[in-house]
């Protein structure tokens, strides 16, 4: 299916762009992601891995989409058929047909002819991209690929020059966001910020972790967002202490801070948002020193962002101002700057202060 948001064309416009920075007479493979077991006979729900979307705007499992710079037919994809008997159980594919109809593909056949199929589009390619480890079947065929062509090279026929990643070459497309991504990052936040003000104003000592979670993906659900970015973080008390605690089992205290780290995802696009909060409502003076550090370090780090900035610097600042911080309030004793040079901030402090934000929420870049 197509993302309601964006239209076909704008995932031509990625294909083309892509395929401008290809070699010339080179091939790229791309695989989608598989449906996989929870337990027994219970899937995980699917979610397609996100350079395949971005390309493609396809969320079915088990395709292979091949892209060849200057060729007749150069968006070839690999799906599964339509079934109607499947169709009754897990609902409709877009099949062959859609694939071409909806999707743009300039030539579509089904998954299982894949195998007979890939060494006739890969035939004339001198270099392969692929990203090796993606996907077990399709490294199969095409390592068989390079092995014929290796033997067929001996009575004279090209071979296969080179197999090269094409996932910096994505990475470095996606990094920088259209109007049309900017404006679904910014949904995602917007529906995480009322998901997060909806549960502050909920929240209550006795109350566990996991009811804070379910206010939060409520709120998501009912304003749009199909599914979380990444799994919510709701850590009372020392449970904050442990960075990617996900458990939210237990009772908050009245005299605890809540950390929630949680973020919407709206369109393939997803935020990341971490806010911290007395489970009662009221600080006590020590959380409140160090929340209004946190947020000074937060600040001055957000001033220092413009055009030219280095990424780092702007980390660097806010564990300047942390440092200042801990020194104020006796934690740390010493010089500032000597502080920062030994790292003394490292046990408060071990993560970097920003990332990329995109389709992931550590998003390629």
């Amino acid at each position: 299916m197509t993302s309601h948001a964006f239209p076909a064309e704008t995932f031509s416009r990625r294909r083309s762009r892509l395929l401008r920075r290809l070699r010339a007479g080179s091939a790229a493979v791309f695989p989608a992601g598989h449906d996989s077991l929870r337990n027994g006979d219970v899937e995980h729900p699917f979610r397609q891995p996100s350079s395949f979307y971005y390309l493609t705007g396809f969320d079915e499992p088990d395709a292979v989409a091949v892209l060849r710079p200057g060729h007749e037919e150069p968006f070839v994809l690999f799906v599964r058929p339509y079934d109607p008997a499947m169709a009754i159980w897990v609902g409709a594919r877009l099949g062959v047909e859609g694939a071409v109809e909806e999707l743009g593909a300039d030539a579509a056949y089904p998954i299982e002819e894949l195998e007979q199929r890939l060494p006739q589009l890969l035939a004339s390619a001198g270099t392969l991209y692929y990203s090796l480890g993606s996907d077990e079947r399709l490294e199969r065929l095409i390592s068989g690929v390079v092995a014929q062509r290796r033997a067929a090279a001996q009575g004279g026929a090209r071979p296969v020059e080179a197999v090269m990643d094409p996932a910096p070459l994505v990475a470095a497309q996606r990094l920088i966001k259209s109007r049309e991504e900017v404006a679904a990052l910014q949904r995602a936040i917007d529906i995480t910020g009322a998901g997060l003000e909806a549960a502050m104003r909920a929240t209550r000592p006795g109350m566990h972790e996991y009811e804070v979670q379910a206010i939060l993906e409520s709120e998501y659900r009912r304003l749009g967002s199909p599914r979380d970015g990444f799994p919510a973080i709701v850590a009372a008390g020392a449970n904050a202490c442990t960075l990617h605690y996900t458990s939210n089992r237990a009772e908050m205290a009245r005299d605890e801070l809540l950390l929630v780290d949680t973020g919407a995802e709206f369109d393939f696009y997803g935020a990341d948002v971490t806010r911290t909060y007395p489970v009662d409502g009221r600080f006590r003076a020590a959380a409140r020193d160090v929340y209004e550090l946190v947020l000074e370090a937060q600040e001055q780090a957000i001033a220092l962002v413009k055009p030219g900035v280095r990424f780092h610097d702007v980390h660097d600042k806010a564990a300047e101002v942390l440092t200042q911080g801990l020194v104020d309030l006796g934690v740390l004793s010493g010089d500032v700057k000597s502080l920062m040079e030994e790292r003394a901030f490292g046990p408060f402090f071990m993560h970097g202060t920003s990332h990329w934000l995109g389709m992931d929420v550590h998003d390629v870049g």
